[in-house]
């Protein structure tokens, strides 16, 4: 299936417009990455309706670009400023930014770029190897287990709910009760449409998705100021010289994008968990004399091969389940949806040639970041001294453009807008976004299966425990809820502890 699937992607691969639209991404990216406030999830959904009338293949390209240059962008920032443009390029502050100090921007940045490149191809490799294999176990699957797969889906929204399980529950559950609007598929019944002919589709993904992340996002840069604040960044030019001094850490690197791509394949966890934890163990295993936290170049290698690895690994669940790990890994879902392919078993059998495109594709972006990412860093550097009062006005106007442009409909618009402020309430009110995403994205697969498997079981709801793959996966969907509650409680309980020990002392 591999070999199959690679060959037949070939020819997606080679065109000028995927290899070029790759490119792009990257830079694009790296741009988004850098800027504190935006990030690689920013970068997808403000291209996300740019790219649907794309050829597949070119379309992931330039998304799974953007999402690649973008985990490896906020460590510019970090180095230069002292403030990671993402979460994904906070653990690079210990050491990427005393480097700096020491008056070796450029090499930190350098190595920076050669480690998450370099982590990045171990991701893809990681990918290529184990989704197909994935992909041909699950190939099987009745509707039993394809609903409990997207239940194990759903149970992610635990891990992303960024410490509020009840909360993140919560906004999971909108987004479930939001994707019943529209048609029943069954019934043909029309459901929560009250009349208006626009909902008779439900809400389009992407008006949903440019909504609740960038609109609801652009809301809060204005809402906390600083709008006319300037940086003051010199100006650095790293050389190709650094990929030699990031292979001289060739176990640290090894070891790095191997936590990286595992972590990455979990649903939840993400580049900014890989990043402190491969941090930590590099630390631990480290000499005294390599000085971990005053500017090691060990430590800069560390987390951003991890954080770029987990791109890889992340994409391994997407791509043979169909199941997002993470909101950027939704938002790919959703775009795989809206160019007429979903990710899963049956994609690797029947559209070996877009499988195959993606795997090369994903692996081009890593080559690209690292050639593009040394030489244009002095451009990266000085879209740093933008001041944001230039840059929101132009993400605004990408963000309705792009949504228009999908079915040249003002009620996109308005959809787009009333998600930007449900957006941003949530945000106000601590509820996490991503939950929301993956209950719009899951909820039709979860419903439909669930209601299929119904219709061909005689005995109930038993059905889901008399087959073993389907037995296997409520087990498991059991243990992760359990354990999400266990946790829960064990974060209140350790609060609600603290003020009690603080008063004691």
């Amino acid at each position: 299936m591999l070999t199959q699937s690679l060959a037949a992607g070939l020819d997606q691969f080679l065109t000028p417009l995927t290899l070029l639209l790759t490119t792009l991404g990257v830079v694009f990216g790296l741009v988004v990455g850098a800027l504190p406030g935006l990030g690689p999830l920013m970068g997808i959904v403000l291209m996300l309706p740019f790219a649907v009338d794309l050829p597949p293949v070119s379309a992931m390209g330039f998304l799974i670009a953007i999402g690649v240059g973008g985990s490896c962008g906020g460590s510019i920032s970090a180095i230069l400023l002292r403030i990671p443009g993402t979460p994904l390029a906070a653990a690079t502050l210990f050491d990427g930014y005393p480097l700096a100090q020491k008056g070796r921007a450029a090499d930190a940045i350098g190595i920076a770029i050669s480690a998450s490149a370099l982590g990045g191809l171990f991701g893809g490799l990681v990918l290529i190897l184990t989704a197909p294999v994935l992909a041909d176990f699950a190939s099987n699957f009745a509707p039993p287990e394809y609903a409990m797969l997207a239940l194990t889906g759903l149970t992610a929204i635990a891990a992303v709910s960024d410490g509020s399980l009840l909360k993140g529950l919560m906004t999971g559950s909108l987004g479930l009760l939001i994707a019943t609007i529209g048609t029943d598929e069954f019934s043909t019944g029309f459901r929560f449409t009250f009349g208006i002919y626009e909902l008779l589709n439900g809400f389009h993904i992407v008006a949903i998705v440019v909504g609740i992340f960038a609109i609801s996002e652009m809301a809060h840069q204005v809402h906390a100021g600083g709008l006319n604040d300037k940086p003051n960044v010199s100006l650095v030019r790293p050389g190709f010289r650094t990929l030699g001094m990031t292979l001289l850490h060739w176990k640290n690197l090894l070891r790095s994008s191997t936590i990286g791509a595992a972590f990455g394949a979990l649903p939840g966890v993400g580049g900014t968990i890989s990043s402190f934890a491969a941090y930590a163990v590099a630390k631990a295993l480290s000499r005294p004399e390599e000085g971990y936290g005053a500017g090691a170049e060990g430590g800069v290698i560390a987390t951003e091969s991890a954080n770029n690895a987990t791109v890889g690994g992340a994409l391994v669940p997407t791509m043979a389940l169909g199941i997002p790990g993470e909101a950027s890994s939704a938002v790919l879902i959703g775009a795989m949806l809206i160019l007429g392919f979903f990710p899963g078993p049956a994609l690797f059998a029947q559209q070996p040639e877009i499988a195959g495109g993606v795997f090369l594709v994903y692996l081009f972006s890593n080559v690209s970041l690292l050639v593009v990412g040394i030489l244009a860093t002095p451009v990266f550097v000085w879209v740093l001294r933008l001041r944001k009062s230039y840059l929101i006005p132009i993400i605004l106007l990408l963000c309705a453009i792009g949504t228009f442009a999908l079915q040249s409909s003002v009620f996109d618009l308005w959809v787009m807008m009333g998600f930007g402020l449900l957006g941003l309430a949530l945000r106000n009110a601590g509820y996490p976004l991503a939950p929301l995403v993956i209950g719009v994205i899951l909820g039709p697969l979860l419903e439909n299966n669930l209601r299929r498997a119904l219709l061909i079981s005689r005995e109930g709801y038993w059905i889901f425990v008399d087959r073993p793959v389907s037995l296997a996966l409520v087990v498991a969907n059991g243990a992760l809820i359990a354990c999400a509650v266990y946790w829960a409680i064990r974060r209140r309980t350790s609060r609600d502890a603290t003020p009690l020990a603080e008063a004691g002392g």
